[in-house]
């Protein structure tokens, strides 16, 4: 069979289909897509098209938001996009995103040993209950996970295979060919970070942010709207201030996954709590909490990080001593106050970019919804989130149980390093003034840093999107984003 030629408007105004339903648009796009690689599979071999072909098609129809195809259609719009070939290749790569979301998420859950995804059995887990009982369970389950990982394969090769298959004139196809390139590259590193923080118990809140970056931020949010101007022959300025915007809200993305992974409810989020602390993952919120905890001497919070960190038999009440340390610490509050801050800080810098006015608003709500993914009846701490510790001037929570953001978010002062941490667990260290939130992609990290090389992020400076904390006062732009004319931008 040659190449799949999807039904897409043909007339150039007729986007304003797609517009009224993109993931409807993306998702027929898929149908015709997955059916005809099923069937491809199916002329191969009847089991594996039926057992693994015809699973990894089901998911990705399944689907989530279609968050990832929905930033690179608005910002391709929002630049201009236009024409019966942009249109369609529009369409089909915010397809191809969604595929490779099928492989990181099914490898994903084979890597956390997660049973859930999106409330139903995960990929490796439906194989693992269709041959209980044909060998034995250790051996079952090895060979689902190996099932799970032929099939994260199989989507990443369907992806490739769209994005290959999808016309571009030469200097467009230069430039997305780039991004895909290392949109894929940079989700595996962020991966092997996470899992390599895994098995070292890394402490570092840098290499967390790091991971956070390569691992969702960029790959969900910043090389999709990347994706999307290039497609539209966006000129550099524009991208350059859709790459910012994009790495400053993908950053939040992550952080808000971290919280929700704690303190979201189950039905919210389609899979257990706390499988990040089953798991010993290095968060961000994490780390922060284990700085906070040595900075004041606080060893009843670390002990209860340390027992609780990678304990698959993790119970709900051995969760709830965690919420409340992460809670009590102020880590939970400093990372809601970081999430509004690089939300903030991101609009602003998509306020630098040459927009057309409607498709650049549903831009910004779809950026703006990204990051303030808070879910409902979220876990608290016991005694409820009004009874919360407060020794060391942790924010309170407003009437709707959610921790103030912004400019209403109080930070629990650094300890001052002359002050005596010793007298009880929970001492009350010397106020210092809140300090400033990012204001740049600086390449150095915050001058209250430690030097040793053992972590370079400053407990109290929120990141700025590159997974550094910034120094104070102007400092060079920093973009990753090939532009259109097919150089890349300088910068580190």
């Amino acid at each position: 069979m040659g190449e799949v030629r999807c039904a897409l408007p043909a007339d150039p105004a007729e986007a304003r289909v797609i517009d009224a339903d993109v993931p409807a648009a993306v998702g027929r796009v898929l149908d015709e897509v997955l059916g005809d690689r099923v069937a491809r599979a199916r002329a191969m071999d009847a089991l594996f098209a039926e057992e693994l072909a015809g699973r990894v098609a089901r998911f990705t129809r399944a689907g989530g938001k279609r968050l990832r195809s929905q930033l690179l259609w608005w910002t391709f719009r929002a630049c201009g996009g236009s024409g019966e070939g942009p249109v369609a290749a529009a369409v089909r790569i915010g397809a191809a995103l969604e595929l490779l979301q099928t492989c990181a998420l099914v490898h994903d859950d084979v890597m956390d040993g997660s049973a859930l995804r999106r409330g139903r059995p995960a990929l490796h887990a439906d194989l693992r209950t269709r041959y209980a009982g044909s060998a034995s369970p250790g051996r079952v389950a090895r060979f689902a996970e190996a099932g799970g990982l032929l099939a994260g394969d199989l989507a990443l090769a369907w992806s490739d295979d769209l994005m290959a298959e999808t016309p571009l004139d030469p200097a467009t196809g230069r430039t997305v060919r780039r991004l895909w390139s290392d949109l894929r590259t940079e989700m595996v590193a962020g991966q092997y970070l996470e899992v390599q923080g895994q098995i070292t118990g890394s402490s570092s809140l840098s290499r967390a942010l790091r991971a956070a970056r390569l691992k969702s931020g960029r790959y969900s949010v910043e090389r999709p709207l990347a994706l999307g101007a290039a497609l539209a022959g966006a000129d550099d300025a524009t991208t350059r201030a859709l790459c910012s915007a994009g790495r400053r809200v993908g950053v939040a993305f992550q952080l808000r996954d971290d919280l929700n992974d704690v303190f979201a409810a189950p039905r919210w989020t389609g899979k257990p709590c706390g499988g990040d602390i089953r798991e010993g993952k290095p968060t961000s919120l994490v780390a922060l909490a284990r700085m906070r905890a040595e900075a004041t001497g606080d060893r009843h919070a670390l002990a209860v990080l340390r027992d609780a960190l990678g304990d698959a038999g993790l119970t709900e009440a051995d969760l709830d001593r965690v919420r409340e340390v992460l809670t009590r610490t102020g880590a939970r509050a400093t990372v809601e106050d970081w999430i509004a801050r690089l939300v903030t800080r991101g609009l602003r810098d998509l306020d630098g970019a040459r927009l057309a006015p409607e498709p650049g608003a549903r831009l910004r709500r779809l950026l703006t919804a990204a990051a303030d993914r808070t879910a409902h009846e979220a876990h608290e701490p016991p005694g409820g989130p009004h009874h919360a510790p407060d020794a060391a001037g942790s924010p309170h929570p407003d009437p709707t149980g959610h921790f103030p953001t912004g400019a209403d978010a109080i930070e629990r002062p650094h300890p001052d390093p002359t002050s005596d941490t010793t007298h009880g667990p929970h001492p009350r260290p010397r106020p210092r003034p809140r300090p400033e939130a990012p204001c740049d992609d600086g390449d150095h990290p915050h001058p209250q840093a430690l030097s040793d090389g053992t972590d370079h992020a400053h407990p109290q400076a929120p990141p700025d999107g590159t997974g550094r904390h910034p120094r104070p006062g102007p400092g060079p732009a920093v973009s990753s984003c090939p532009s259109p004319s097919g150089g890349k931008e300088t910068g580190r």
